[in-house]
């Protein structure tokens, strides 16, 4: 233990990293699809941010993970039955509900899984609580966890702080995640920021292919 560099911008360990990319899915970015906000057009901050920012951000941070042997893990909200009856409670009382067979629960094109990439889907806020994430992580040998996705203040909050205190070391790329408004994305990092360390997309990306310099 006494070689353990204890701190949270560590540099990543080769064959021990992993980036997970959250509910990145059609559903959620493609204007006039979500059933809850049916009335947000392209030009809705949401949309905007997703579409200028985060998904090419992610696109990127995808790019440089692959060329570098990072794992690429991606986690979708969907419902493992077309009733939805295995939903959380949260989610039936919100009501949030994908069927298993809706091509728009899938993720955008621009950052979909490829080849032999882990695709999760949950039914609610936070993918540790239900999905085998951490099972899976703890297998592939993974001690360090990369977190991109939406939204800030909800389900990456809760991959961030779930990780943290399940022993994995996170980093959450701020640039490469959005939420509803600047406002609750700026609060979300702010309250979580203590679980992990708070990076912007080129270091992250120079530091998954400064992993594969040094293979």
């Amino acid at each position: 233990m006494s070689n353990l560099t204890l701190s949270r911008d560590a540099p990543f360990p080769s064959g021990a990293t992993a980036l997970l990319l959250v509910d990145m899915q059609r559903i959620w970015l493609e204007p006039g699809r979500n059933p809850g906000h049916p009335d947000w057009t392209a030009d809705h901050y949401f949309h905007r941010e997703t579409r200028t920012r985060a998904l090419p951000n992610q696109s990127r941070l995808i790019a440089a993970a692959r060329a570098s042997g990072v794992e690429v893990i991606h986690t979708i909200i969907r419902s493992l039955t077309r009733d939805g009856r295995d939903r959380s409670l949260d989610h039936k009382l919100t009501p949030i509900h994908v069927a298993p067979d809706d091509p728009l629960a899938l993720p955008a094109p621009e950052v979909a899984p490829g080849p032999d990439e882990i695709l999760l889907p949950k039914t609610s806020s936070g993918v540790f609580n239900s999905t085998n994430i951490e099972y899976l992580l703890r297998n592939m040998g993974v001690s360090h966890l990369v977190v991109a996705g939406i939204m800030t203040d909800q389900c990456v909050d809760m991959a961030v702080r779930d990780g943290a205190d399940r022993g994995f070391a996170v980093t959450c790329v701020a640039d490469a995640c959005a939420a509803t408004t600047p406002e609750r994305h700026a609060n979300a990092l702010q309250a979580f920021g203590g679980y992990c360390w708070l990076a912007d997309t080129a270091t992250v990306e120079a530091r998954f292919r400064a992993l594969r310099a040094a293979a």
